[in-house]
């Protein structure tokens, strides 16, 4: 068990900090989506898609 660990430690290091980074990342994502924030950061008012980010307004 230790053999491995000592062999793949580079790789197993790196994969931590992905896995770090990748969480951070959705978790900014998540606590942005429910402050209501918009993920693109442009103006609506002439996106296609401004439906999906903030409901019909009927």
């Amino acid at each position: 068990m230790f053999s491995f660990l000592k062999e793949n430690i580079g790789t197993i290091i790196v994969g931590l900090i992905l896995l770090a980074v990748i969480f951070m990342i959705l978790r900014k994502m998540a606590n942005d989506r429910k402050k209501g924030k918009s993920s693109c950061g442009c103006n609506c008012g002439c996106c296609p898609n401004s439906e999906n980010c903030h409901g019909s307004k009927s």
